[in-house]
């Protein structure tokens, strides 16, 4: 037994941690394979790696993680920057099983200025590493039109496809195309248009692209004086009509101050299950935002929102090449960057900003979750469960929901009603209706209590379901009235109550006792959910109600006749009337309408 291969793993691997240098660094774990399945970084490696050795983990994935461990390596780096960008390397390198998986969407398009001796401007989905400038990628295609629209009616590009290389233009080999005749090109396929003059334009819509805005509105608007000074009015027109398309541009974006400038902004929100994160990304330049992209995290180890925004941060940056010396983020990281300052704005613009930020990422969340539930509508329903089982700290998920309520008008024709919902749908065929039996007068409390004890004892005989939460129309009053039932009944079934505001409106949930309220959102689903099921036990009530007292207020004479049911009652009545009326008919004319047996019954009765 000393000699099995766990025994002999667990000893290699103690020599490597003991032996690990206390300097920054990552380290890879790697199965009996030699695939690495987790790659990981630390400010102090021996400390860190430690970490996973001399505690016994949680059940989970970090347990299983350690379990397939059967070979360590690292590698030591100067600094924490340096080890954040090679474990972020790393993963998109191997893409280790149980390291965070980046949900990366490679259909966002990017902007593409083409590397050729007259370049292109277009949108693509393709990155190509052949010299070509790209910027994006775009997660709003509005913004990515918007753009290339401007640029479009700023500057004169050619959009064809042929190969304008100095030789094949000086050979004559191109004729001018329909844009050049709607003034949409220069023509530069004829020599129309100089290089040199082709990429001065270039040059200016790479800095749009950059988001510097102002820089070109600052040339153009220095052009346009500088013309009129000259009096060449119709070429200063033309750099005025540009200058105010820019404005307008740049008027529309999302300006925030014109003193911030190259300044990038953080935000994190996680799903309500805590399988993925979603970090939204924000690159403010000259007081616009340039850059807003949102992406989604995929958990493996349950890691901190500390540790995911850090990896977004390293992500977002390489891929944008940002050279931000300013980082705002909602909360404090324990990371730093070279000349980079961390910021957690309480006031101001930069607070504005991280809002937008938090905006956005919420946003994109809702926008997913919307997606998976019309994939999987079942799932809709399972989140909202979960949001009652977290709003209560249920121990179980409530599946089977049953809600009561009572009617009566001042005592009068007393009636309770039970709804069920299971699954977060009513289950019309579980519903109930209870004539009430030992309650004098309007008792609503007593009431209550004689429906319940009546619904559950019968249930515990004849071992039905019980419901995973009880829910009473009413107050705390009616909670404790059910609470009573219930624990003489020695069940344990989670109870709450729906209370209901001024204007008989869904106002708040009640829950624990003494009852506490549960704040609820309005026009969220939880909250129509709940809404939801006390209207329809309202409804139910009430209708059971009109019912019995409609009944009563139509009972007649017919009632006592044997062999006379309510159908036949039902007829009668349509056709002549009133009692009154069918005691004075004659046998022919109450044959006709319900035939001669029923007929001589009625007489017969009315006679004697």
């Amino acid at each position: 037994m000393e000699n099995s291969p766990e025994l002999k793993t667990n000893d290699y691997l103690k020599g490597i941690v003991l032996n690990l240098p206390e300097n920054p660094g990552i380290y890879q774990y790697l199965n009996t394979e030699g695939t690495i399945i987790y790659v990981g970084k630390a400010k102090n490696l021996k400390r860190r790696v430690s970490s996973y050795f001399n505690r016994e983990h949680e059940p989970g994935k970090t347990r299983v993680l350690v379990s397939k461990i059967a070979d360590i390596r690292y590698i030591v780096v100067n600094t924490e920057e340096d080890a954040l960008l090679l474990e972020n390397n790393l993963i998109k390198k191997y893409k280790p099983r149980y390291n965070v998986l980046l949900k990366d969407d490679k259909t966002y398009s990017s902007i593409c200025v083409q590397n050729e001796y007259f370049p292109r401007v277009f949108r693509t989905r393709r990155i190509i590493r052949n010299g070509s400038s790209y910027y994006g990628p775009y997660s709003h295609l509005p913004s990515m039109y918007a753009v290339l629209d401007l640029i479009k009616h700023l500057y004169p590009l050619r959009t064809c496809n042929l190969n304008l290389s100095p030789e094949n233009i000086r050979a004559g080999k191109f004729n001018v195309c329909l844009e050049y005749h709607i003034k949409n090109c220069a023509g530069p396929c004829i020599g129309k248009q100089s290089q040199e003059e082709y990429l001065k334009n270039i040059a200016e819509i790479k800095k749009i692209l950059k988001g510097n805005t102002q820089d070109v509105e600052r040339m153009l608007y220095q052009q346009m004086q500088e013309l009129a000074t000259e009096m060449k009015f119709e070429e200063a027109q033309k750099i005025k009509e540009k200058y105010l398309l820019l404005e307008s541009y740049r008027a529309k974006s999302e300006v925030v101050s014109n003193v911030l400038h190259n300044i990038d902004v953080f935000s994190i929100e996680e799903d309500s299950d805590g399988k993925s994160a979603f970090i939204n990304y924000l690159h403010i330049t000259n007081g616009a935002i340039n850059q807003a992209f949102t992406f989604e995290y995929k958990k493996r180890l349950n890691e901190t929102k500390e540790e995911l925004l850090s990896l977004g941060i390293i992500e977002m940056r390489k891929r944008y090449k940002s050279l931000s010396r300013e980082i705002i983020v909602p909360f404090e990281l324990d990371m730093e960057l070279k000349d980079v300052v961390f910021t957690i704005p309480q006031r101001g613009d930069k607070k504005k900003l991280l809002e937008l930020s938090i905006l956005n990422v919420k946003q994109y969340k809702a926008d997913r979750l919307k997606q998976a539930e019309k994939l999987n509508p079942e799932q809709r329903t399972v989140r909202l469960l979960k949001e009652i089982q977290q709003e209560l700290h249920l121990d179980r998920l409530p599946i089977q929901i049953e809600c009561f309520d009572n009617s009566n008008i001042q005592g009068s024709d007393p009636v309770a009603a039970c709804v069920v919902f299971i699954k977060g749908k009513p289950a019309k065929k579980e519903y109930r209706k209870y004539n009430i039996k030992t309650v004098e007068g309007p008792d609503d409390y007593a009431s209550m209590k004689e429906v319940v004890k009546r619904r559950y004892q019968r249930a515990i005989e004849e071992n039905t379901p019980l419901p995973d939460l009880l829910i009473t129309d009413g107050g705390k009053g009616q909670m404790s009235a059910v609470k009573e039932v219930i624990d003489g009944l020695n069940l344990n079934i989670p109870i709450a109550g729906l209370a209901k505001d001024g204007k008989h409106r869904t106002s708040e949930l009640l829950y624990g006792f003494p009852p506490q309220t549960i704040g609820l959102k309005q026009n969220t689903p939880l909250f129509r959910l709940l809404t939801q099921i006390q209207d329809e036990v309202h409804r139910f009530a009430i209708t059971f109600h009109r019912d019995k007292r409609s009944k009563r207020q139509t009972a007649s004479a017919l009632d006592d006749i044997k062999g006379i049911g309510d159908k036949t009652k039902s007829i009668l009545l349509k056709e002549f009337k009133s009692v009154k009326r069918i005691k004075e008919a004659s046998l022919e004319d109450i044959s006709a309408v319900i035939g001669e047996a029923k007929a001589r019954i009625i007489q017969e009765y009315f006679v004697l």
